[in-house]
């Protein structure tokens, strides 16, 4: 089976998300209508700003059908996606989908000039993984039931939690597949909405 997963097309590079996706064995299907959200069996929220994101999706009720789906659909999170998935967001404080049980400071690592790309060690096989960061947010605590795949100066960058997986680098800058690949395991397993009471 090929999953049909969606990448939000809003804002960000998508097309690079898609092409990763497709790299990674499955069906990329660009999303910028709620009623495009039917029928996928994952979605990918891209970087991109945040408030931005959350100022289109409050137009034509697309953000209360965004909720309900990443509440029950693996979904994956980078970046501006991380910060929209998080329970919690700081600096400034702002809404959110609040499916993910974290704390997210945005624009942690400083201003766009600050971008750098890492190398690290994760919990995914195949050695470190390049990381790339821009403008990126910061995951400052996270819920028993959150796995952390990968940190940089002691905080989580990749973590995993049910059906949800977040990232505040950019996997699809670089040429490595492996986070894709990862999420696009986790859709194939079908995986169950984890459990809320936290």
């Amino acid at each position: 089976m090929i999953p049909r997963i969606g990448v939000l097309a809003i804002q960000g590079d998508y097309e690079a998300h898609a092409r990763a996706l497709r790299e990674a064995g499955a069906e990329a299907v660009l999303v910028r209508k709620p009623e495009q959200l039917s029928g996928l069996d994952g979605l990918v929220l891209p970087g991109g700003e945040s408030t931005t994101f959350l100022k289109f999706l409050e137009r034509d009720g697309f953000l209360g059908v965004l909720r309900e789906f990443v509440s029950i659909k693996p979904t994956f999170g980078t970046c501006a996606g991380c910060i929209l998935l998080a329970e919690e967001v700081l600096r400034p404080a702002q809404e959110s989908l609040g499916v993910l049980h974290a704390t997210v400071e945005r624009n942690a690592y400083g201003r766009q000039i600050d971008s750098s790309i890492q190398v690290a060690e994760t919990a995914l096989k195949g050695g470190p993984l390049e990381m790339v960061y821009i403008r990126a947010p910061r995951i400052v605590n996270t819920g028993a039931d959150v796995r952390v795949l990968a940190e940089r100066d002691g905080f989580p960058v990749l973590v995993e939690q049910g059906h949800l997986l977040a990232s505040t680098f950019h996997p699809e800058l670089s040429a490595d597949r492996r986070v894709h690949r990862h999420f696009v395991e986790m859709v194939l397993a079908g995986r169950e909405p984890s459990n809320r009471n936290s």
